[in-house]
């Protein structure tokens, strides 16, 4: 599958046009390149990771983020005027709340383009899954950033939710054995590294808990944010 074929056409010219103030990332493969179905594990900079994923990663993929995202415009005012602005980008809270008002509309209509696949905090968790699966087996790849925001975003990340876990395990016993690529999307030199791919079968037959492996990926991902790379 193409991923312009995930996306529809007025999506696809917006993204042309942010194209033009939004700056490509180096990509960097410490491995080989994405050519199959993956599971893609990347850090959050802000709204940056997403936005420049979206903008130039070119595999078909469906991100998570919260269900907050994909609910009503109450939700997603509320959502970014408070988590996300004021408690994750500490903005003052009336300035965050009056900025909003514009923005919330633009941002849900951006992220209705993206076909969000909704996350939960609870037993809802179950549909992302059961939706993620129907995706994997289209073909298409998962994008997600699984790092505990609850405080801000760092260059240093601090803890990996294993969500991720849950899915590479439900894929597997369905007879998929899904690369997984950890990526850091670096700030210093916009450069995006891709670690060697593993395999979840590897991943998972360690013996670690699943929050054992979310700690082992996240202090992976900030040595490839440190990382010295050959210059080109």
């Amino acid at each position: 599958m193409n991923k312009s074929k995930s996306r529809k056409f007025w999506f696809r010219c917006l993204k042309t046009f942010l194209k033009i103030f939004i700056r490509k990332p180096k990509f960097v493969y410490l491995g080989e390149s994405i050519k199959q179905t993956s599971i893609i594990i990347s850090n959050h900079v802000g709204a940056f990771g997403p936005l420049k994923t979206e903008l130039y990663l070119d595999v078909p993929f469906r991100f998570w983020g919260t269900y907050e995202m994909n609910s009503n415009f109450k939700s997603v005012y509320r959502y970014l005027s408070y988590d996300y602005f004021h408690i994750r980008q500490h903005w003052n809270l009336f300035l965050s709340r009056l900025f909003c008002i514009i923005a919330a509309p633009l941002v849900k209509w951006f992220y209705s383009g993206l076909r969000l696949i909704s996350t939960y905090p609870d037993s809802r968790f179950k549909t992302t899954i059961k939706k993620s699966m129907e995706v994997i087996e289209n073909g298409e790849s998962i994008v997600l950033f699984p790092e505990d925001s609850e405080t801000g975003y760092f260059d240093n990340l601090k803890r990996y939710f294993a969500g991720f876990a849950v899915l590479a395990k439900t894929a597997l016993k369905k007879g998929i054995d899904l690369p997984i690529y950890l990526a850091y999307l670096r700030r210093r030199d916009n450069t995006y590294v891709f670690d060697k791919p593993l395999l979840a079968s590897k991943l998972l037959s360690s013996g670690k808990s699943k929050y054992e492996i979310a700690e082992e990926l996240c202090n992976r991902a900030n040595e490839l944010g440190l990382m010295e790379l050959e210059k080109a």
